[in-house]
């Protein structure tokens, strides 16, 4: 069996303070919605490699709130926010990595339907400053966003979703 390893497109936008992802996925938007609203789906798939994820609150909602924490070799890492949009072809809300509180960025992420069982996320990080989104960008945020994303596709070929 042959694996391939799709990147995601990470793009700083010149104009705005914002990040905007794109990546194709071989799942229906409604696989990828519940990827991204179930919690323990999602903790499964989030963030780099070797981390483990507790979900401490979720509620996938118009007005809910999230907070969940990463975890590995002793270090941890909490991120919290606020669900304004839950619908199956769109998500947005907020998000604080609770290690720079003052940096809160407005996601959201629309589900493009492919056809043929694939579906094109599009994500887009709105952030308060240009110094955040460089923060952001400089985090290592692409292997957490490739590894996650790789963990996704794996779920997905298993059919856990």
């Amino acid at each position: 069996m042959t694996t391939t390893i799709r990147e995601a497109a990470i793009e700083a936008d010149q104009t705005v303070p914002a990040v905007h992802i794109t990546r194709d996925f071989h799942a229906t938007p409604a696989q990828l919605f519940r990827a991204h609203t179930e919690p323990e789906l999602f903790a499964r798939w989030i963030g780099p490699d070797r981390m483990d994820t507790e979900i401490l609150a979720w509620d996938a909602r118009n007005g809910g709130e999230w907070r969940y924490v990463a975890r590995r070799d002793g270090e941890e890492y909490a991120f919290r926010g606020c669900f304004h949009t839950v619908r199956e072809d769109r998500l947005v809300q907020t998000f604080t990595f609770e290690g720079w509180p003052d940096g809160v960025a407005l996601e959201t992420l629309r589900f493009e339907d492919l056809g043929d069982g694939r579906t094109r996320l599009h994500a887009t990080s709105l952030c308060d400053s240009f110094e955040d989104r460089d923060a952001m960008l400089s985090s290592g945020m692409d292997v957490g966003v490739n590894e996650g994303y790789a963990k996704l596709d794996r779920l997905i070929a298993e059919g856990a979703l």
